[in-house]
């Protein structure tokens, strides 16, 4: 399973496309507000009880100061994925991708683009493939569909 995770309800708007590219491939997922500074006992509490409640990967998207997948990774052994989001209140995003992207040796987070959520919701069906040969399946046809996409754009752009 995978959880995601997100600061804010305005979050939302950004992390659908993780949501949505896991229910295409039927990867069972969860989904919450976890506020690393507005609830840090829930966020301590969802971290440290996640893998007994089945959850193999987190992904965790925050905006602005953006702490909260690096806390969530502190207290988890489990794989996160860091979203940074551009948050109205936001230095054009930087804040977010520097807070998730900078994080100390021994506390890492894979962290995706600014607002890729999509990419989030991927690389967490890639961590969950290699151990799950349906998944991985899914993926490769997945995979060639990108390539087909790009042969029809080339064959367009050429014509």
């Amino acid at each position: 399973m995978v959880s995601i995770i997100m600061g804010s309800s305005s979050d939302l708007k950004v992390m659908q496309a993780a949501i949505d590219i896991l229910k295409e491939f039927d990867v069972e997922h969860e989904v919450d507000i976890v506020s690393a500074h507005r609830t840090p006992h829930k966020m301590v509490d969802f971290a440290e009880n996640a893998k007994a409640r089945g959850v193999e990967v987190i992904i965790a998207g925050a905006g602005g100061a953006a702490h909260l997948p690096g806390m969530v990774a502190s207290c988890t052994t489990l794989p996160v994925i860091g979203v940074p989001v551009k948050s109205s209140n936001s230095i054009d995003g930087w804040d977010s991708v520097l807070s998730i992207l900078q994080m100390p040796n021994g506390v890492p987070v894979a962290t995706v683009a600014l607002n890729a959520s999509q990419n989030a919701g991927l690389l967490a069906i890639q961590i969950l493939g290699v151990k799950d040969n349906a998944i991985a399946e899914k993926l490769e046809i997945y995979k060639e569909t990108l390539k087909e996409k790009v042969a029809r754009m080339s064959d367009e752009v050429r014509a």
